[in-house]
């Protein structure tokens, strides 16, 4: 899909130096960029990604330190 956006010269500079440095397209920048915006802004995403990130450090821990941060999770005030 190709479309037209305005955006300020000196971001436009600092994109273009960084497609030369990495040797990729000014689209594959842009594109980049307006993923992970939209990755960071998908709620649904975020909390997968914070799942993901969870269950692996759950099943890397003791559980004594499992069973004391369930007890203060538990009794925290949300």
């Amino acid at each position: 899909m190709k479309t037209a956006i305005s955006v300020p010269d000196g971001l436009y500079e600092q994109a273009e130096r960084l497609a030369q440095r990495t040797s990729r397209s000014r689209s594959e920048i842009y594109s980049a960029a307006l993923r992970e915006y939209v990755a960071r802004h998908d709620f649904e995403e975020v909390t997968r990604a914070v799942d993901r990130v969870l269950a692996r450090m759950s099943s890397m821990a003791d559980p004594f330190s499992t069973d004391a941060a369930n007890r203060t999770l538990r009794d925290a005030v949300w």
